[in-house]
């Protein structure tokens, strides 16, 4: 699950890691009492609120260039808020569909010495926390590792023991900072892992970290994710989800504990296994065609979630044909079929729909093709 820059940051602060001031707004009602709260007559930043990054280089559909800016003054600080609200601003991360803006979060501006990459995740490779840090920060860290790889600092944790102080320590020597800005950044950093460990995130990054004239050192942009596993251990987290920035097939898969995520092709799948969900789309581009979504029904799925499964996938006007592919361990074959068919009734299914089952009571239920590759084949011929 993902968080708003102005909530990640009030998370921030709840855990001891210096953040600019800043208050967002959900209104343009609310946009002059806000900054009458900031109490600052200063420059400011006007932060559109998306769920993507690269909004500084985004624009808006109407033309508007920049889904961050700099204002001088109140006055271009409550223009540019409403020239964003409600406003559909497309960055690389969004797709030329992009993404409305709901929200707007005002910060006071900051005086910046130097600009750095900080991020903590999950390494796979080791099943540890990994922090990664970069003097090269307001810029795109893939970049960074490619071109210059020296300029990335890493740290692995043990989990067992957590951060230890001479990693910290570690990190911020790395990065250049001496005197009170080795002590605020070895401070940060310890903060960072500490709301990184105990709320179960998945992944935490700031860039740019920044310092500033007076040594203090600051999270000028923040942006977390959490472990969607987890959430049942932080309501107060699961609280902060904005509906808003997802896509309501994906939200309506969520009530029925099915694992959905949408893509742009046209053949939709149904599989039990992530595994097996990821090779039935592998073998559907392998013979021309191209996946709708990732569906997962997981290996216990009942005739109640196979439909539902069903309802969701038709309310995507880009889908021309359906795969369903089962390999029966847990999940009995049987009750597949008996979905499949009750949703193609009650649905009134109008397009090309394969199935492939194998494993447990596959007896019992229908087949309409008896490989993975001859499913793949039948679909993509179907639908062309």
């Amino acid at each position: 699950m993902n968080i708003h820059e102005y909530q990640a940051k009030a998370l921030f602060e709840k855990y001891g890691v210096a953040v600019p001031r800043g208050v967002a707004a959900r209104t343009p009602a609310e946009f002059d009492s806000a900054l009458s709260t900031l109490g600052h007559d200063g420059a400011l930043i006007v932060k559109s609120q998306i769920h993507a990054g690269g909004r500084g280089k985004g624009t808006f559909t109407d033309g508007f260039k920049g889904g961050v800016k700099f204002a001088k003054t109140k006055a271009e600080a409550l223009d540019y808020a409403n020239r964003m609200f409600n406003n559909t601003l497309v960055t690389a991360q969004t797709g030329p569909a992009g993404r409305k803006v709901q929200t707007v979060y005002f910060t006071v501006a900051s005086d910046i010495s130097k600009e750095y990459y900080l991020a903590i995740l999950l390494d796979r490779n080791t099943s540890r926390p990994l922090i990664v840090a970069s003097t090269e920060g307001g810029v795109e860290i893939e970049k960074v590792a490619h071109e210059t790889p020296e300029k990335i600092f890493k740290v692995f944790v043990d989990p067992a023991v957590g951060l230890q102080g001479y990693q910290a320590r570690q990190l911020a020597f790395q990065l250049g900072f001496t005197g009170d800005v080795f002590k605020n950044a070895v401070k940060l950093i310890d903060s960072l892992y500490r709301m990184f460990w105990e709320t179960d995130a998945a992944m935490v990054e700031v860039n740019p970290l920044i310092t500033t004239p007076d040594n203090k050192v600051l999270a000028l942009d923040a942006k977390v994710s959490f472990d969607d596993n987890a959430l049942f251990r932080h309501p107060e987290i699961t609280a902060l989800r904005d509906l808003n920035e997802e896509d309501p097939k994906e939200i309506e898969a969520s009530k029925y504990n099915l694992s959905y995520i949408a893509l742009d092709g046209n053949i939709a799948c149904l599989v039990n296994g992530a595994g097996l969900a990821m090779s039935t789309m592998d073998i559907i581009k392998h013979y021309g065609g191209s996946p709708a979504n990732f569906l997962d029904v997981g290996g216990g799925a009942s005739k109640d979630q196979v439909q539902a499964a069903f309802r969701i996938i038709l309310t995507d006007p880009n889908v021309k044909g359906i795969l369903v592919n089962i390999f029966g361990g847990i999940m009995d074959c049987n009750t597949i079929a008996t979905g499949v068919v009750a949703a193609a009734r009650e649905l009134g299914l109008k397009i090309p729909l394969v199935v492939r089952l194998e494993g447990n009571n596959v007896a019992a239920g229908k087949r309409t093709a008896d490989t993975m590759a001859d499913a793949a084949q039948k679909i993509v011929k179907l639908v062309a």
